[in-house]
Formats: C-alpha cells, structure tokens, sequence
C-alpha cells in the first residue's frame, strides 16, 4: 500500500508484513475470552495454516517474511493463550464468587484506583464514593477454607481509605463479599469491601516517587479555580480524581474526553518536545533516542499502565530504536508490534475498549490522514491547516465504530471541537509536565507554569462547554456488535464517497431519504417547549429536576436540580426560563443538589427551599454557601405550608418525621425519607412530588390518611424497588414520570415498580429514553409531550380506571 507523506512530495510504502501476525494474535485472544478458551489455539492454529501455505508457495522475500511473523505469532498465541484463558476460565474463585461468599483475600494490587463517580451520595470530592482496584490474588479464604486461586479480582471499595493503595502494593481485604466478574473478561471475580486495607504493604520505591509527583501537581494545580485545576492532573498524568463532574460531561459529549485519558498523543508531545531540545543542541541520533527513551519511561510510571499508553510505549520504543539504530522506521510495523505482543502479554488488552481505540485511532492516522492531507494540499490549502483538519477527521472516522458500539452514542461536534482544541494541547501539556516535575523540588516554580497554563485549560473547557451545548451534539446510536457494524458502513461510505461516484450516489440517496422521510417526521412531532406546558421533568442524567410554571411568562419553580451543574440550566433555558421565584430541593443528595449553582446562571431566583433535613452535612454547608453567594433567602417548609401563585400552588405534605442519617446509613436511605413530599396543582392537574421517599416515609403518609390521589405522579426514587405498591396504587396516577439516568449502575427503574404503574393504569414516561418530558393540559386530561433526539412524540394519558376495574 502507498501513501504520501504531506511534507514530502515522495510516496511512502507501508510495510505490512507484520499486520497479519498481530491481527491473528489480537483475535485469538478476542474470540477466546468471548467465546471460550479452546478458540484461542484454534484461530492461532489457523494462522500457522495459513503462514506454512505461504511459506510453501510465496516466491517474494516480503511474502516470506510476513509469513515467517505470522508462523512465529501463531505458535506463540497458541502456547500463551490457551493455557492462560484455561486457567482463568477455570478458576476456583468463580465458584465461590457465584454464590456471594464472603472472602478474607491477600492481593497484590496492579493498577491505580479508578473513580466511581456516585450521582446520589456524592461529597465535595466531586462525586467519588468508590474506587475500583484492579489486583492479583495471592491468597483467598472463602467460605473459612483456603482457595487456591491467582486469578485477578477487581475490588470495589470506599474511596476515603483506598484510593492511595498503589501498584505493586500488596494489601489484605479484611473482609469482602464476592460476585461474579463479567464475561469475556480475565478477571475471575468481584469483590465488594466494606472496610479500609488491613497490614498494607509498602509500594515500589518508583510508585511512591511517582505517587508524590502526582501529588505536588494536584497540590500545585491548587492555584487555579476548580474547573482548570482538575483538567490539568487528568490532561497530563490522567488523574481525574479533581475532575469537576460537569466537565467531565462536557468533555464526553464534545468528544474531547480522549485529551484526559492519556493516550498516545501526550507520549509524542512529551518525546517528541525532547527530541527537537536535544537536536537543537546538535547531539546524535543515539543520545537523543536514549535520553527520549528514559523520559518515556518516566512517564509510562507517572501516569500508570493504562492499555492505550501501553500501547503508544511500545510503539515509542520500537521508533527510537529505529532512531538509534540510524533505520528509517515505520509506524506501522511499530503498530503491529505493540498490538501483538502487549495481547500475548496481557490478552485482557484484546477486550479493552481504551486500547481497541487506541490501536484503530493510530491506524487511521497512519494510513487515512496523509493521503487526505495531500490531496488538500494539492488543491492549494496550507499543509498546516490540511493536517489540523484531517488528522481529527481521520480520527473520528475509524473511531467512531468502536465509540457507537460502546457507548450506543456519537458526538457529531467532535471534529470541529477538537480543531480548535489542538493548538493548546500541545503547550499546555509541555507546561504540565514541567509543573510536575518541578513540584517536588519548586513548588513556586510548578505553581508559575501551571499559572501559564491556566489560559489554555480555560480555553478547551470553554470548546468543550460550547460544543456540548450545540443542538443535536449527541446522537444517539444503537449499541453493540450491530451498532458499530452499522456506524463502520457509513464511515467506510463517507471514505469512499469522497473518491468514487458510485458511493457519492449511494450518500446522496441515504440524504435524500433523510430529507424526504426523517425531517417530514421530525417535522410534524411537536415542537419543543410545547404551548401552555405546565410540568417539565427535564433530563438531567441519574437525578431528578422538575420545572413547574408559574403563569407567568418567564417564570417557573424549580425541584432539585440534578447532579451536576449543565443539564438544568439547558432544560430552564429551552423552556425560556429566566425567573425563578423558587428552587425546592427534596433533600440533600447530589444528585438533587448538584445543579444548583447553574439555575442561578442568567436567572433571578427568589429563594431556595429545604427541608427538615440536614443531612449529609457537607451537601447542606453548600446549599448555605451556594444561598450566601447569590444573597439568596434560604428557607425550611414544614409538613401543612402552602405556597401560590398565579396558576401554581403548593401544598407541603411531608416529611411527617426526620430519620437521623448515621455512619451505618451507606445507601443513604434515612436521608431518601426525608425528602419533601408536596403535591402542586397545576392547569393539567394535581401532580405528587415524592423526592426519594421510601418504604418508611410511603408508610408513614399512608398511615396519616394523607390524601395522595394526583392525576401526575413523580415516581420516587428513579423508580426503585422501594415502593409499596399500596402507596403507588393511593395515588392512582394517569402519567408516572420516572426521571433516571440512562445505563445507570442502580438498576432504576425497577421492573416490578413499573408493571405496578402500568397496572393502575398510568402512563409512564422516563427521560432516559424520552428526554425531557413534558405535561400539558388538554382536554380529556394531561397530555405528555417528550423530548428526545429522534424520539419526540406525544401521546394523552389514559382515562383513570373505575375503582371496578382496577387491577
């Protein structure tokens, strides 16, 4: 295959004699952990097949050679993989794992605590409740017998006292409940722990140095505001333990998450800035390529084996080995050699999506990105600016399959964002790394460069910000193997349509289509907001907001703002909200609160409403910050108040009592029934505004004879299984509004809760698959109108059953 490169003008041929081999390798490792051990020998058997036929009858030295490498991978795939995908396929552990055992485990840990950001029991660590640690058995009781296992067991366990466990340190889980780990994976099971490492070992003397590098950026990182300080830890060492949620957000629907997993791009910016320094002083090849070679190391340790960074190690590696050697290298045969044998080291890497992007993002940008930045070139743009646009479009291209089959989404802004993302990348990334290095020994110094890169980061959040924020950002996709085969077709039609006619009629038969049928139905869906709506529940992940209005034009209440600032201030600004007499928050989770500060951006609020409840207390100490920095009233109702307005009233009808939250309240229960209970009459009806109560406070409102009968009901808590169906059936509700997250790890909403909704004869709409959902008044009852890209509809609520008919 021949490409140019678009600062030569000879073409360059790629050398795809090692692509075979690897390819065997990355699928024999891929179809034994997803369909079982015994198809790894059998698909690198077939490669030796196929390698010995081309030895026997190839005639060219290039034939030879790439078969000699695929003989050579076969027979290594077939000797590593199998045993090693056997022995974890067969592990003891899984047996105990599948029926729940608890466990005394002694581990050796292998990765960096990863951040499991909680929506509903978040604290000011940004959501963080929990980290996931990837380890090694060295010894397991279970069931009080001794398990012989070495298998690799993730643990799931609280943030505060296991997120500075290190690699290489080997700790023991006091005590652990078991569950099975998911398919296709090597790890053998899952350990849930409750408690802190019991006898921690000491890490590696290089951990702890790396460890304390991390530490003085974070600290050094201190000197800018929120938002930029906890970008730079995860744009340089992909630390996101700092990272605001919000752009966290931001960055995944603008497709820039990328710049804070660390990846191939930061390792060539930091080697490659110390190449052109080296060769500026004028030394040779092999002294640039050997002081290259010790910075990659460095960094690999600082930032931690991550796949995708092991993978661009490798390559880097095998590049300056070239270099020192005086040889011409090929990124290709760099590829080919990180793919095949990072998979034969670790074959967990073959079902990593990091590394499945990594590998595909790099392929692209080797054989995709030069041929399109010549023929730019030729047609008279600048070879700078034809690189800057194709390298991100090539990027998309061969990476969007992978992302649509994953995540079941795509950002349609990604190419533009990541345009204007790139000239910063590079300086802020340099001045980063220079803070970290300088932190521990000057940490003036490491503040002054993070202070020079404060502009930078402020301007990827702002692309970030904006480019999340333009309509239809995301579309939605189908997830799974059809869906990325589905998004691979067009992509390959997009390739080809830019080369050959036939394809260029093919897209412009599927636009056709998409202008003469999906804009005709898009078309007649209503238009968003609807006229006269007077509830909205908007869509603002896993966590509740509901927009009542008031009336008034302009004008709505407020109740809970979601988890994380952004998503309610998009719904309040589709919805033309710019006043906000009241914010009431049901109580003090994060994923009720955690918008607040956003409704006050380009609004007037008149006041923030409580509960009785004060718990967690880090959540209240921010809602009276939040009051005191807007000079906002802050104010408690109790159980009987009432509040009105023009075409909005509201009536208080709980918490009747306040459970105090304890140490032992880990799932947050005591403080779910202390949600304010208040039920608003509106021009489409009487809608019941239940927070997160469950099966204490429903008891208690049910036992108080509390009239509960609404036409809407909010159901509580996401649609959790904690709901007595006696309280569901009191409300008799025509439309259930179920507000949740989509893919969300609590399992909302709970399918028995909805069959109960259903058979009372209630609508239900939910914003995860609807967006925001809208109710209106109409003539034979409220009308549900939701919002959703590609999915608007809208549809009335059944009539109320007779008590006759009720199930």
């Amino acid at each position: 295959m021949t490409v140019t490169d678009p600062a030569r003008a000879v073409p360059v041929k790629h050398d795809l004699r090692l692509v075979s081999a690897a390819v065997t390798a990355w699928l024999a490792a891929l179809l034994g952990l997803l369909c079982g051990w015994w198809v790894a020998p059998l698909v690198a058997g077939l490669g030796v097949l196929a390698a010995v036929l081309a030895l026997w009858r190839g005639r060219s030295v290039r034939v030879r050679a790439g078969a000699a490498a695929l003989l050579v991978c076969g027979l290594l795939s077939g000797g590593l993989l199998g045993p090693r995908l056997w022995q974890a396929e067969h592990d003891t552990l899984r047996e105990h794992a599948a029926r729940g055992a608890g466990a005394t485990l002694r581990v050796e840990v292998t990765q960096r605590p990863r951040p499991v950001r909680s929506a509903g029991y978040a604290g000011r660590q940004g959501g963080v409740r929990a980290v996931l640690v990837a380890a090694v058995v060295l010894e397991v009781i279970a069931a009080e017998r001794p398990v012989p296992s070495s298998g690799r067991v993730l643990l799931i366990a609280p943030a505060a006292e296991w997120s500075r466990v290190l690699p290489g340190q080997v700790v023991t889980v006091g005590s652990g409940e078991l569950a099975p780990a998911r398919p296709g994976e090597l790890t053998v099971a899952v350990c849930y722990v409750r408690g802190p490492p019991v006898h921690a070992g000491t890490a590696p003397w290089w951990q702890r140095a790396a460890e304390s590098m991390r530490a003085g950026l974070r600290a050094a990182s201190g000197v800018l505001t929120a938002e930029p300080g906890g970008l730079l830890p995860g744009l340089v060492a992909g630390d996101t333990s700092a990272l605001v949620p919000r752009v966290e957000h931001e960055f995944l629907d603008a497709g820039m998450s990328h710049l804070v997993a660390v990846s191939g791009s930061n390792l060539a910016i930091v080697c490659g800035a110390v190449l052109l320094l080296l060769r500026a002083f004028r030394l040779g090849p092999r002294l640039r390529a050997g002081a290259a070679g010790l910075v990659l190391a460095g960094f690999l340790l600082l930032v931690g084996p991550e796949p995708s960074v092991l993978r661009a190690g490798v390559m880097g590696a095998v590049a300056l080995l070239a270099l020192a050697l005086g040889r011409n290298g090929s990124a290709l045969p760099a590829l080919a050699v990180a793919v095949g044998g990072l998979v034969l080291y670790d074959p967990a890497m073959a079902v990593s999506f990091g590394f499945a992007l990594s590998v595909v993002a790099t392929a692209g940008l080797v054989l995709l990105a030069p041929i399109w930045a010549r023929t730019m070139t030729d047609r008279g743009v600048p070879a700078g600016c034809a690189e800057a646009l194709t390298v991100p479009l090539a990027a998309f291209l061969v990476t969007a399959p992978v992302i649509a089959g994953m995540a079941g989404e795509l950002s349609l802004v990604s190419v533009v964002a990541n345009v204007l993302a790139a000239p910063v990348v590079a300086p802020v990334t340099i001045l980063g790394v220079a803070a970290t290095v300088l932190a521990g020994v000057w940490p003036l110094g490491a503040e002054a460069l993070v202070r020079l890169a404060g502009p930078g980061l402020d301007w990827l959040i702002l692309v970030a910000r904006e480019a999340s924020a333009v309509p239809g950002a995301v579309l939605p996709w189908p997830d799974g193997w059809w869906g990325g085969a589905l998004a691979a077709a067009v992509a390959a039609l997009l390739v080809l349509a830019v080369r050959y006619r036939p394809a260029r009629t093919g897209l412009a038969v599927t636009l056709v289509f998409g202008l003469l049928v999906l804009v005709p139905l898009r078309t007649i869906a209503p238009s968003w907001p609807p006229a006269n709506w007077a509830v909205v529940a908007c869509d603002v992940g896993q966590g509740d907001a509901i927009v009542l209005a008031t009336g008034e034009p302009g004008r709505a209440v407020v109740v809970d703002t979601g988890p994380q600032p952004g998503p309610v201030d998009r719904c309040l600004d589709r919805l033309d909200v710019d006043r906000v007499p009241l914010v009431l928050l049901s109580h003090l989770h994060a994923d009720h609160i955690g918008g607040l500060r956003s409704v006050f951006e380009g609004r007037v609020v008149g006041g923030i409403a409580v509960g009785p409840g004060r718990d967690p207390e880090w959540a209240w100490h921010q809602v009276v910050d939040e009051a005191a920095a807007h000079r906002t009233p802050l104010v408690e109702l109790g159980s009987g108040d009432q509040l009105t307005w023009p075409e909005l009233r509201l009536d208080v009808l709980g918490p009747r009592h306040v459970p105090r939250a304890t140490v032992a309240d880990e799932d947050g229960t005591a403080i779910n029934n202390t949600s304010v209970v208040a039920r608003a009459s509106t021009p489409a009806g009487r809608v019941l505004l239940t927070g997160d109560i469950e099966l204490l406070a429903q008891s208690d409102l049910l036992a108080a004879d509390t009239e509960l009968e609404a036409d809407v009901l909010k159901v509580p808590h996401h649609g959790s299984r904690y709901s007595l169906p006696r309280f569901l059936s009191a409300v008799r509700a025509r439309l259930a509004l179920v507000s949740v997250g989509a893919d969300n790890s609590y399992g909302h909403p709970n399918r028995r809760t909805l069959r109960t909704l259903t058979a009372g004869g209630a609508l239900v709409a939910r914003t995860d698959t609807g967006g925001d959902v809208a109710v209106l008044p109409d003539a034979t009852g409220p009308a549900l109108v939701r919002r959703g890209a590609g999915r608007r509809c809208s549809r009335r609520a059944r009539p109320r059953r007779r008590n006759d008919e009720r199930a």
